[in-house]
């Protein structure tokens, strides 16, 4: 039998193809994810594995926000609970926090800003560590989760039920994470000098003067104060009653095997990093799909729930979802209104459209400033958004200055310009803790060292001492 040259050439190419697919078939993930706009981008992640023929199954409560219980994607395991992080929750506190960054409340806005944080990360933290003993105490559920044979956890340590899951089950833990319970992700697993590290919420870049260094030295303390004892401590006490004293909370969490980071350094300020971090800052983006005839039409368009504002004009339209990427990725997209989710941030950056922001709360704020510092933003306040035409003239600046989508659009062209996507450079190393049962040599064990030898202060107490007897 003799074949054609197309047909030869395939058969040639065939193995190739094959052996360069490093496929880890027919894994088994069990997923701890994080409600609210956590939940989109472990979805798209949750679809790309499901893809490549992976079981998933999603651990919810009973009280869901954003987590649906029927899927072609996943199965899931509902755990009832009394209460759960949902709009519920949230709302209240944001309307407080609203109130506060424009001044409607009474006393210094700092103070009363940080105090509500504190009692928001606490409570949110402690209906975590309920539903975690909830899961702890029903030993048909842990032995029905011990039986399945997963190979690995996949979770946002944003919250602690999965990292604690993980140790109760004894497998590979990976994170898909930008923030930890103990803060932004990378204070818990890599170097973080605070002369060109800016803390969350400081407001402040890589480049500090010594005031600014100051500043940025007490919003660590704040972070670590708050870690310390309003969150660890919750923590702690669960892995106290489940797996005994010995067993530190802050050792599961530094000790995860793999860290997806949901950031690059197209994005993110240059800092030192470890080798089990995996940067897939933009793995949610994708090129656009045609936009519906409707949405054609307007100039302007805005997600808003509510009675429509009698001063709104007739070329904006109201719509209580948007297909947000394929906007972005429209050809006619002049500018992005944006609050300064790392999620909007990025699918603007892959596309190469230049934002106004408007932060509301925790990250938004520094999340924009990152776009504002190279020349991408225009960033307002919610205390000045709305005086002396702030906003407008924000807009027309953004519109009028061609800066800002060039600089926006040679971001786009870095964050493109990569071997291999972010989605499957994460699906990559999923598999690779899959195939390895674990990454433990990529992993430092620098967190187990107590601060005194971690920055040798034993090793030059020791030194001085000796050399103050030599004299």
């Amino acid at each position: 039998m003799s074949l054609n040259g197309n047909a030869a050439a395939f058969l040639l190419l065939l193995p190739a193809v094959l052996l360069s697919r490093r496929v880890c078939h027919g894994g088994r993930i069990l997923i701890v994810p994080l409600e609210g706009s956590h939940w989109v981008n472990m979805d798209i992640m949750i679809r790309a594995l499901h893809a490549q023929g992976h079981s998933l199954d999603v651990v919810r409560t009973n009280k869901s926000w954003y987590i649906k219980d029927d899927s072609p994607h996943y199965k899931t395991i509902t755990v009832p609970v009394a209460e759960a992080f949902n709009h519920d929750f949230i709302n209240p506190i944001l309307k407080k926090i609203i109130g506060i960054e424009r001044g409607e409340s009474s006393g210094l806005s700092f103070v009363s800003l940080q105090i509500e944080m504190f009692n928001a990360m606490f409570d949110m933290h402690g209906i975590m560590c309920k539903m975690a003993s909830v899961m702890f105490k029903d030993e048909d559920l842990m032995n029905s989760l011990k039986e399945q044979k997963y190979d690995m956890v996949l979770t946002d340590p944003a919250w602690g039920t999965g990292i604690m899951l993980s140790h109760a089950l004894k497998l590979p833990l990976v994170f898909n994470v930008r923030w930890a319970t103990s803060g932004e992700g990378h204070l818990a697993v890599a170097p973080s000098p605070l002369s060109y590290i800016p803390m969350t919420g400081s407001g402040l870049t890589d480049k500090m003067t010594f005031i600014q260094r100051v500043k940025n030295l007490i919003f660590y303390f704040i972070w670590q104060g708050q870690d310390i004892f309003l969150i660890r401590p919750q923590y702690q006490a669960v892995c106290d009653q489940f797996f005994g004293t010995e067993v530190r909370y802050s050792d599961l969490l530094q000790g995860a095997h793999l860290w997806l980071m949901r950031v690059d350094f197209v994005f993110e300020f240059p800092r030192p990093t470890m080798p089990n971090v995996v940067y897939i800052g933009g793995f949610q983006c994708k090129p656009a799909k045609p936009l519906p005839q409707h949405l054609e039409e307007f100039k302007v368009i805005w997600r808003y729930k509510g009675d429509r504002p009698a001063t709104l004009g007739n070329n904006t339209l109201l719509v209580d979802w948007m297909p947000q990427n394929d906007l972005l990725g429209h050809p006619k997209i002049k500018l992005f209104v944006a609050h300064g989710g790392t999620n909007g941030l990025q699918e603007a950056i892959y596309h190469g459209v230049p934002v106004v922001g408007v932060p509301v709360f925790f990250d938004q704020y520094d999340n924009l400033l990152r776009l504002k510092e190279r020349g991408a933003a225009k960033l307002l306040t919610l205390a000045t958004v709305d005086k002396d035409d702030n906003f407008l003239n924000a807009i027309k600046e953004v519109l009028n200055e061609p800066s800002y989508r060039m600089n926006m659009q040679r971001l786009s062209r870095l964050h493109r310009d990569q071997p291999i996507t972010p989605m499957d450079n994460a699906v990559f190393w999923i598999e690779f803790v899959m195939r390895h049962k674990g990454a433990a040599h990529l992993r430092s064990e620098s967190f187990r060292l107590p601060w005194y030898s971690y920055y040798s202060v034993d090793v030059v107490l020791s030194l001085l001492a000796a050399a103050a007897q030599g004299d």
